[in-house]
């Protein structure tokens, strides 16, 4: 399974010769390929070419000759002359590169699927997924059919919801790990992706409450959890994913509605989860935070938890649902670490 797009970059010489001979030749040699000068012009000092595939793939290449560099992104196959090559994310290769390549494949994704036009954050923060080898039909279908998790909502009030969010540009440093954690599967996986957006749901919990955060923190213990926040206020500014010892350490995790797992009832679907924790990360950093997200449960179903409040196995924890509307509602077990009252009502 391929991952998320990312450039491959080249330090040969490169032409317009050289171009249609190593990757139109091998392109359409595969797929049947058309070489084009894209839809839009290329950044100053470069040439770019855009291939279309018979089958649906897309490829851009840019090319300079001071200093000598050609730039690839596709989600097709990958021409021999450029197996040996780098890959670099899209905050990693020139501010023009990446932009005219984003351009060239939101103006693609926006006619392909018009319903995602009003929302513009989310489709450029999940472009190396919408756009990947094996994952653009099923991560759009995720949004369009499934309103990205949300139950009992369309998927223009959960679009509305996350596209305000990514607005902030919160997550815009963190953008290929978090928009990856959404999968590049051929197939529509509601558990892998739900977890995914319980991230989001947590990251805009912590920023509502007016925290900075590093998401995805490798810790010596050899574990990664989901986030190290500033135990101050708008505080904390981490390096490439470190942290500082005064950082509350958060994990999330999102269990499934009572209807999709063993566990039969909503409370024992959110114990079962939270308490799945403590065998792994937890056992290892008994002082983080568990955030248990079930906003993938109907009204129903979490109006039982509410009632019930079940305890959890770690403290502190806090168990919450996120709605489309901008709604939080949580309890805690035991005292956290971090003051959320401005981003929930406590129930």
């Amino acid at each position: 399974m391929a991952g998320p797009l990312r450039f491959r970059r080249s330090n040969a010489r490169w032409s317009e010769q050289r171009v249609r001979q190593s990757l139109l030749s091998s392109l359409d040699d595969v797929h049947g390929a058309r070489m084009s000068a894209g839809r839009f012009d290329p950044p100053r000092g470069f040439d770019a070419r855009r291939f279309d595939m018979d089958n649906g793939d897309v490829a851009l290449f840019l090319w300079r000759q001071d200093p000598q560099q050609g730039f690839w992104l596709g989600n097709t196959t990958t021409p021999e002359t450029l197996w040996r090559t780098e890959k670099f994310g899209f905050d990693e290769v020139p501010y023009p590169v990446a932009r005219w390549t984003q351009r060239e494949l939101l103006a693609d994704l926006t006619e392909q699927d018009p319903w995602l036009r009003p929302y513009r954050h989310v489709t450029w923060f999940f472009l190396p997924v919408f756009f990947s080898k094996d994952g653009r039909s099923s991560t759009r279908e995720f949004f369009r059919e499934r309103a990205a998790g949300f139950p009992d909502a369309d998927s223009e009030r959960a679009l509305a919801f996350y596209d305000d969010f990514l607005r902030t540009g919160v997550l815009d440093p963190y953008r290929e790990t978090m928009a990856g954690k959404l999968g590049t599967s051929s197939h529509v996986d509601p558990v892998r992706m739900n977890a995914a957006m319980g991230e989001f749901n947590a990251a805009k919990l912590l920023f509502d409450a007016g925290y900075e955060f590093v998401p995805e923190v490798a810790l010596d213990s050899g574990h990664a959890l989901d986030f190290a926040v500033g135990s101050g206020v708008r505080s904390v500014r981490a390096d490439g994913g470190g942290h500082r010892t005064s950082d509350v350490l958060v994990e999330v995790t999102r269990p499934l509605p009572p209807a999709r797992r063993s566990a039969d009832t909503p409370v024992a679907a959110v114990r079962a989860t939270a308490n799945a924790k403590t065998d792994d990360q937890l056992d290892a950093h008994p002082d983080a935070l568990l955030l248990v997200d079930c906003s993938s449960f109907r009204d129903d179903d979490w109006n039982t938890v509410r009632a019930e409040q079940p305890a959890v196995k770690h403290t502190p924890a806090v168990v919450y649902r996120t709605r489309p509307n901008g709604s939080v509602e949580a309890y805690a077990h035991g005292t956290p670490q971090l003051d959320l009252s401005g981003a929930l009502r406590w129930v």
